[in-house]
């Protein structure tokens, strides 16, 4: 039996910042939001600092040099914070 395996590679395209959110616009369009309190170096990062980014590859990341953070767009669509966040523990 031969099956077809589709490969999805989904690239960001414009980032912006709301008080509270990481908005990422993706090639087709779509626009993703998520927590910026799911990455600790953004919060504390100055507005300059978020300002200066690279794109990894075609859009598959994003890297601020300054801050030595890196976030994959793949990771962002799976919901996967980053892994300095840390879970509140239940009481």
């Amino acid at each position: 039996m031969n099956s077809l395996a589709l490969e999805f590679s989904p690239h960001a395209v414009a980032l912006r910042f709301t008080s509270d959110s990481l908005v990422v616009t993706l090639h087709d369009g779509r626009e993703l939001s998520v927590p910026l309190a799911w990455f600790p170096r953004l919060v504390r990062a100055t507005p300059e600092q978020l300002a200066q980014f690279e794109w990894l590859g075609m859009g598959e990341g994003i890297h601020w040099p300054a801050l030595d953070e890196d976030i994959s767009v793949l990771g962002l669509l799976e919901g996967r914070p980053s892994t300095e966040l840390r879970p509140t523990p239940n009481p």
